[in-house]
């Protein structure tokens, strides 16, 4: 998979991460939980974003490691949410599935990375 859908997805990620964190603090007046998945929803794009600049392949993995523990990171965020009742079934589905796909692409990134190092 290439590192632009990669990103692409990453970026559609953090869009549907900051909506849901604005509904939910507007909406449900919670803002702990909210504001741990927005830094680490949005920190997975980022850190893709700056792998392509990356000093190396050393470089490049260790971004991409960084994004895929914030990807999990917001797994665990999402869920805590969605356990707590603060997000509908249907939504936490969706966005945890494409959380899933983007953590899958990272795991491959880095794995043929290595392989390749």
């Amino acid at each position: 998979m290439s590192e632009s859908i990669m990103l692409e997805k990453s970026k559609d990620f953090a869009v549907e991460i900051v909506k849901l964190c604005k509904e939910i603090k507007e909406k449900k007046r919670e803002t702990v939980m909210t504001n741990q998945l927005l830094r680490s929803g949005t920190s997975v794009g980022a850190n893709i974003h700056e792998s392509k600049y990356a000093h190396g392949t050393a470089d490049f993995i260790a971004k991409m490691q960084i994004a895929l523990k914030e990807c999990y990171e917001s797994e665990y965020w999402l869920e805590l949410l969605f356990r707590t009742e603060y997000l509908s079934a249907e939504r936490y589905e969706m966005i945890k599935n494409l959380c899933g796909s983007i953590r899958r692409m990272l795991v491959s990134s880095i794995n043929t990375s290595k392989a390749n190092k």
